[in-house]
């Protein structure tokens, strides 16, 4: 069966950006569990995997474009504390994330930390950047209804909620 909307897929993968690893699956040994189509990953890894079948293995290069965007310029705020986990533990040059008042949140990097706020750069940490996947893809399987409504992958053993 081959990887597309609506299918979920396991896969292992490590990302390599600027030749340092930065993160993998195979650290844990879980693998990641996907429902395609849904905006669980970034654009490009999500186009590369369709069309995949189980063993598959490959490498991808995704620009910048296709990943956390170009960095922008300028994109400083200053913002109450309050808006933070442990703030006070907060250190110029660290990614940390920021609860957005609309909900939600967002992941920014410190620039300045001062008695009341702290002054962060708005672009993702990974603007800008080419990001190198090396993915297994292990299983490819149609989404049930209740993932689908749900919009994300329901692994097995995973907890109901």
């Amino acid at each position: 069966m081959k990887a597309g909307k609506d299918k979920v897929i396991s896969l292992h993968y490590t990302l390599t950006v600027d030749g340092e690893k930065v993160e993998s699956s195979l650290d844990g040994n879980e693998p990641l569990w996907v429902l395609l189509g849904h905006g669980q990953l970034i654009p490009g890894l999500e186009k590369a995997l369709e069309e995949r079948e189980a063993g598959e293995s490959f490498q991808v290069e995704v620009p910048p474009a296709e990943a956390y965007g170009e960095r922008q310029e300028g994109q400083t705020q200053r913002v109450p504390k309050k808006y933070f986990q442990q703030a006070n533990k907060l250190k110029p040059g660290m990614a940390t994330t920021l609860a957005l008042k609309q909900g939600g949140h967002r992941v920014v990097v410190v620039q300045k930390v001062g008695m009341t706020t702290v002054d962060v750069d708005l672009n993702h940490p990974m603007a800008g950047k080419a990001l190198i996947f090396d993915v297994t893809v292990n299983e490819v399987r149609e989404g049930t209804e209740e993932e689908i409504q749900h919009g994300h992958a329901h692994p097995p053993g995973g907890a109901a909620h």
